[in-house]
């Protein structure tokens, strides 16, 4: 059973970041924005060593500790329209519905464009990490450079036919959902359906 470890990102934004720690010792980081202590802490508590990074989307307040973490042996993972958009050179880049293997963990992309061009939620068992595609009860923004709101109307009816069961929302900012509340509630998804 994986552990999975809530943090959040510096001031004044406080980002929903993750990490994710196997069975086996191998960690994954979401978004990691905390500085880069917080995450080493509790590596070093679980005896773990943290082997990849996922990005949700490239905006500054989801990457802050990347540099600091890929200094460390991470390898980094990302959509290729963001790392272009946002001048970041990845390691590896998201395919649309590909998946990334940890030990017993698998952790399948969905590319969501809308808030930035290369946006994707992270699905894993039965966390689905949205970034800022999917709030509680709302959506992210689009009027930053390179947001559409069309295409995340697109994103957003693409995340109800991919999720069918009820995973819970973990987006990049705010209060956790889940994908059943976001359907019934979220005026957003219902735009989109």
């Amino acid at each position: 059973m994986k552990k999975v470890y809530h943090i959040h990102g510096r001031a004044p934004l406080f980002t929903n970041t993750f990490l994710l720690v196997t069975e086996a010792g191998h960690a994954v980081a979401i978004d990691p924005d905390a500085p880069a202590e917080k995450y080493r802490q509790l590596l070093e508590k679980e005896g773990a060593a943290l082997t990849h990074i996922l990005l949700t989307h490239g905006h500054h307040d989801h990457v802050g500790s990347v540099n600091e973490l890929r200094a460390d042996g991470a390898k980094l993972y990302m959509n290729a329209a963001d790392a272009a958009h946002f001048g970041i050179q990845p390691d590896e880049v998201y395919t649309d519905g590909g998946q990334i293997q940890v030990d017993e963990d698998c952790y399948t992309t969905i590319f969501t464009p809308g808030h930035t061009p290369g946006s994707t939620c992270i699905r894993c068992d039965a966390l689905l990490f949205t970034g800022d595609t999917l709030f509680a009860g709302t959506v992210g923004r689009t009027d930053l450079p390179g947001g559409n709101y069309d295409q995340l109307m697109d994103s957003l009816k693409k995340l109800c036919d991919a999720v069918h069961d009820d995973p819970q929302v973990l987006p990049g900012h705010e209060d956790f959902s889940t994908m059943e509340q976001e359907k019934a509630s979220n005026p957003y998804l219902g735009f989109a359906r």
